[in-house]
């Protein structure tokens, strides 16, 4: 139970990518004051938390109403979490919001906290995946469930202290060092998609 806890956590905190969306958080908001910060991380945090657990939550019941087995949403999730780890390590921003989205909100005056930093940054294709996923393996276990929803808690809470910190960990960093950061973690995020893939393809090839 706990084993998979630990799991669900390295996951999201792999995809979140605290160190690099602290960078890019401190890049958005130049000009903003550490009150108007902390309220649009908090707010950021509070919206990407609300949105994966609806996905934890019904998630699995809209793949059954269409029909769309586990092994299958494993090997798509596994395939999309690829292209997100392809995307860290090459230093593209297809699955994540683009560069002239991200110049155009750093240049407004307009919260950001609902886009980009919310969705696509934390709530993306690739968390919301992986909690459809986290929320099926789990099956009815209620405790299992609860372990995974506080790990998600967990890793937004780790992510709203590195935002929080954005100044200082950008300064600390440097652009070049949150480049490597995110480059290390697409890694790593790319051995756990094709993990989750090969067990969707191995229980697809073993089912009756």
């Amino acid at each position: 139970m706990w084993e998979g806890a630990a799991y669900a956590l390295v996951a999201l905190l792999v995809i979140f990518d605290p160190p690099g969306t602290a960078v890019i958080f401190a890049g958005m908001t130049p000009g903003d004051s550490p009150a108007e910060r902390r309220e649009q991380a908090m707010r950021a945090c509070g919206i990407a938390f609300l949105v994966l657990l609806g996905f934890a939550i019904f998630g699995g019941w809209l793949l059954r109403a269409m029909g769309i087995g586990l092994p299958a949403m494993k090997v798509a999730g596994g395939l999309l979490l690829f292209l997100l780890a392809a995307d860290m390590v090459m230093g593209s921003t297809a699955l994540r919001a683009t560069r002239e989205e991200q110049e155009a909100a750093a240049e407004t005056a307009e919260d950001i906290s609902v886009f980009p930093l919310a969705i696509p940054l934390l709530a993306g294709p690739g968390a919301m995946t992986t909690m459809v996923l986290l929320r099926e393996q789990a099956a009815g276990d209620v405790a299992q469930i609860a372990l995974i929803i506080g790990a998600l808690a967990v890793a937004l809470l780790v992510t709203l202290a590195a935002m929080l910190s954005a100044a200082q960990v950008a300064r600390f960093l440097g652009r070049t060092g949150g480049h490597v950061i995110g480059r290390v973690l697409g890694v790593v995020l790319a051995a756990l998609a094709a993990q989750i893939a090969l067990d969707g393809i191995r229980e697809s090839l073993a089912a009756p």
